[in-house]
C-alpha cells in the first residue's frame, strides 16, 4: 500500500481520470475511473493485473478522494497503462470502445505523467502545438502577437526617452538656477533685516562718536560687497553681509541682538 502525496483530476479527451502520486514518487492512476470511462468490469481486471507477472508489480492500494469521501482503491503505475490496455480482449468491450483503446493505449500514459510533472491536465493540443499550424487563426493570432511586441517595444522605448528627458529638464533648471543665483537680489524681508542691522549698529556707533553715523555704516557695506544699495545685495550674500553686520554691533556692544 502506498501512501498518497498528491491527487489530480485529468481530461482524457472526454473522460475525467483521477491520478494520485506516491510517497514512492511514481504516479498511478485509479484503475476504478479506468474501468468506469471504458465500460468493463474491474473486478475481473483487478483479479488480471494481479496475476500478471509485471503488471502485478505496479500495483497498489492507496487512499483516494471521491465524491463520498476518502476510500482506498486499486491503482495502477501509468507507466503499465499500454500494457494493460494491450492485454485486454476488444471483443469483449462495448461498442466503439476500440478506437478508444487505442487513444488509451497511445497517449493516455504520457497525459496522465505530464500532469505531474507540467501541470498539464488535459489532453488537448497546447498553444505552441497549434500555432504551428498554417491555418487563418494561426497566421492571424502571430501577427497580433508580433503587433503586441512592437508596441511593448515602442512603450519601452518612449518611457526611457521621456525619462532621460525629464532628467535632462531638471539638470537645466538646476544649471539655470545656479547661473541665476548671482543675479538674484535679497528678498524685500532681507532687505529689511539688512536696514534694521544697519541702524542698530549706527545708533551705537553714534553714541560713541556723537556724529551721525548712518551714512557711514551704509557706505562701509555698500564698498565691501561692491553694492550701491542694500537692496541690490545678491540672496546669495545675505548670510555674509548679517554676518559682518553682526560682528559689527558686537564689537560695540559685546551682544549680538541680530
Amino acid at each position: 500500500m502506498i501512501e498518497t502525496v498528491e491527487q489530480k483530476t485529468v481530461l482524457f479527451y472526454e473522460d475525467e481520470l483521477v491520478a494520485v502520486r506516491g510517497d514512492d514518487g511514481q504516479v498511478y492512476v485509479s484503475l476504478a475511473h479506468m474501468c468506469e470511462v471504458m465500460g468493463i468490469d474491474r473486478r475481473s481486471q483487478v483479479r488480471r493485473i494481479r496475476q500478471h507477472v509485471v503488471l502485478g508489480e505496479g500495483y497498489n492500494l492507496g487512499d483516494v478522494d471521491t465524491a463520498g469521501g476518502r476510500q482506498q482503491m486499486g491503482l495502477l503505475r501509468v507507466d503499465l497503462v499500454p500494457m494493460w490496455l494491450a492485454t485486454l480482449d476488444t471483443s469483449r468491450v462495448g461498442d466503439g470502445i476500440e478506437e478508444k483503446l487505442v487513444r488509451y493505449q497511445k497517449e493516455a500514459a504520457k497525459v496522465l505523467w505530464e500532469a505531474f510533472q507540467e501541470g498539464r491536465l488535459t489532453a488537448a493540443p497546447t498553444l505552441d502545438e497549434l500555432l504551428k499550424s498554417d491555418s487563418p487563426a494561426a497566421q492571424a493570432y502571430r501577427m497580433a502577437m508580433a503587433i503586441a511586441d512592437l508596441a511593448r517595444t515602442q512603450l519601452l522605448f518612449e518611457s526611457q526617452v521621456e525619462s532621460r528627458l525629464e532628467d535632462y529638464e531638471q539638470r537645466l533648471e538646476q544649471l539655470e538656477a545656479r547661473i541665476d543665483e548671482p543675479r538674484r537680489t535679497v528678498s524685500s524681508s532681507q532687505a529689511s533685516q539688512l536696514s534694521q542691522a544697519v541702524k542698530a549698529v549706527a545708533m551705537q556707533l553714534s553714541k560713541k562718536t556723537g556724529r551721525n553715523e548712518y551714512g557711514g555704516v551704509y557706505g562701509e557695506l555698500y564698498r565691501r560687497f561692491e553694492i550701491t544699495s542694500y537692496k541690490l545685495l545678491p540672496a546669495s550674500r545675505f548670510e555674509e553681509a548679517m554676518d559682518f553686520l553682526n560682528k559689527w554691533y558686537g564689537s560695540l556692544t559685546g551682544e549680538a541682538p541680530f
